[in-house]
């Protein structure tokens, strides 16, 4: 299955399990870890000339275990790693803050679809987790899941679009074969 239904202009990428292994609470750019896949797919995005965004809850923020210098700098080291993005959208809340920029609300889409200056239907999100997903649908964008550890069954289960691995998400949204 594909999303050729779509025409994709911008991939949307959630970071942690996706572009990048998740470790829970780091703070560190040095645990940076990109996860299997990921500088071909991007690589691949970047070939076919659509824009490119990271759309990330990070609560820590607003915990105060992470301050911005040191999201900056993890940031920085992703883009060390595996290339340029065009723009980082982070919400910075915890879960019970109530904003609409959390995912799986999806104003991180929103606000990505804004920077790119593309409509959110033109978005393909590709995350490991149920709220990637949510906030894709809510906001009118593609989405394919690609499950970690971490995903629960009835997340793979829901899911419109799922790819083993990143690289074969990509593929699944430019419609190649995976």
């Amino acid at each position: 299955m594909t999303a050729d239904a779509t025409v994709v202009r911008a991939v949307l990428f959630d970071r942690d399990g996706t572009l990048v292994a998740d470790v829970p609470g780091n703070t560190d750019w040095r645990r940076v870890e990109p996860m299997p896949t990921a500088y071909d797919a991007l690589d691949q995005v970047r070939g076919c000339g659509l824009k490119t965004a990271v759309v990330t809850n990070q609560s820590a923020l607003g915990r105060g275990e992470l301050a911005w210098p040191q999201l900056r700098r993890i940031n920085a080291r992703v883009e060390e790693l595996l290339g340029p993005l065009d723009t980082w959208v982070v919400c910075p809340h915890d879960r019970d803050f109530g904003c609409r920029c959390r995912k799986p609300r999806p104003g991180l889409v929103l606000e990505a679809a804004r920077r790119l200056k593309v409509r959110p239907t033109e978005c393909a999100v590709i995350g490991d987790i149920g709220s990637d997903m949510a906030a894709a649908r809510a906001a009118g964008a593609v989405s394919v899941l690609v499950p970690t550890p971490q995903t629960l069954p009835e997340e793979v289960a829901a899911a419109p679009l799922v790819a083993p691995d990143l690289l074969s998400a990509v593929r699944t949204v430019l419609g190649s074969p995976a």
